[in-house]
């Protein structure tokens, strides 16, 4: 099975705490929940469902799992660390209520981070962003005269290049999205309702190993101008364009696939407008390596657009990170002067909204090499670099 080995959560740990150290930092804490998912799953592979969590990582030994009681048993079999435990705070994410738990066994959220801490005074919080207000009072109440800074910059430096492993995990995700358009291509057809093209997209992605389709965005017709609208019961018909992106998650890793297409036969005008987000994607190809100024990938896009009189309908740079997040770093503008380097995991993004033939993107994901981009969506590919 293909899957992050214990091994290399341990040597993210040892990473981590080296950082720690070089920011004197006393302990890290990683929030997570079933939205925000990320980094918590970065450090212990702990994936929340309804409840809230967080890894505590000391400044040396192995971290600590602090999660909520219903999903205990989840989290003791997925969590790769043997230390846990249940904190009230973190229980159910949804209702205002104080859940009786008879059974349950609850440590403070004061013990969990001073037994990380041993006397410290330096906290980093990982989730500064993503942490329910509530929770950030209670934390900063359970840890009185600790010092609180966003360690964000930690994870984020280790996240953004990929190992082996998570490549695998991210080609796997690939394959599966793969497996999902094909079923998607095959029911979006006149007289089908969006409805059922998504299902059956979702339905062939779970079947080919998928955990999760964290995103499917649809629409047709007129539709295609929503940009991330949800699908709809609306009936497909001949000669509409289809916009329609999945995002699939395999071992917490996220593959993205989109490709703009027409139902039928496509008119001139949708053909030309295909084309060039078509020229687009395969111009950005010459640039998604190792070495390459970020900001000179977006430029050479933007110029397609540019020659094309379709600059006022970009709305967007044309590519993000992918990994443990749908869309992560990095996120380069125009501007951006850093090198893209080997090891990088990106999908593109080539989008025209509200032009008159249409609205639409180009959605594929790549390793960046130093000879180049390497497809972890090959089918994608295919479709993309053969065009109208």
């Amino acid at each position: 099975m293909i899957c992050i080995p214990k091994s290399e959560f341990k040597e993210r740990i040892i990473r981590i705490q080296a950082e720690m150290e070089k920011e004197k930092l006393d302990a890290i804490a990683v929030y997570g929940d079933e939205y925000r998912k990320e980094n918590l799953r970065y450090v212990c592979n702990f994936w929340p469902i309804f409840e809230r969590g967080i890894c505590v990582i000391p400044k040396c030994g192995e971290p600590t799992l602090a999660g909520a009681p219903e999903g205990e048993n989840y989290a003791r079999e997925m969590s790769v660390w043997d230390s846990y435990c249940n904190v009230r705070e973190f229980a159910c994410v949804s209702v205002p209520e104080e859940i009786d738990y008879p059974l349950a066994t609850f440590s403070s959220l004061k013990d969990v981070l001073a037994g990380a801490l041993k006397g410290g005074k330096r906290l980093g919080l990982v989730g500064v962003w993503d942490i329910p207000a509530p929770i950030m009072e209670r934390l900063k109440a359970a840890i009185p005269g600790v010092e609180i800074v966003d360690a964000m910059p930690i994870i984020a430096r280790l996240r953004i290049i990929k190992t082996a492993n998570e490549i695998a995990c991210l080609k796997e995700a690939g394959r599966q999205a793969c497996e999902g358009y094909k079923k998607l291509l095959e029911y979006a057809v006149d007289g089908n309702p969006e409805t059922l093209a998504a299902g059956a997209a979702e339905g062939a992605a779970r079947m080919a190993g998928a955990e999760d389709i964290n995103f499917m965005v649809f629409g047709s017709g007129k539709r295609t101008e929503t940009v991330i609208g949800r699908t709809a019961n609306k009936i497909m018909r001949e000669g509409e364009m289809v916009m329609a992106a999945m995002a699939v998650q395999y071992e917490g890793y996220v593959a993205t696939v989109e490709y703009p297409f027409v139902i039928g036969k496509a008119s001139d005008e949708q053909k030309k407008f295909l084309n060039v987000l078509f020229e687009a994607a395969n111009v950005q190809q010459n640039y998604l390596k190792a070495g390459v100024v970020a900001g000179e990938m977006v430029k050479k896009v933007k110029e397609v657009f540019a020659r094309h009189g379709m600059t006022q309908y970009d709305l967007y740079p044309p590519m993000h990170g992918i990994g443990l997040a749908e869309a992560e770093s990095p996120y380069p503008d125009e501007n951006t002067t850093y090198l893209f380097e080997a090891g990088m995991c990106v999908n593109s993004d080539i989008s025209i909204w509200g032009h008159p033939a249409g609205s639409n993107r180009i959605e594929e994901g790549f390793v960046l090499t130093e000879s180049g981009p390497e497809s972890i969506t090959p089918f994608i590919r295919e479709l993309v670099a053969k065009g109208i």
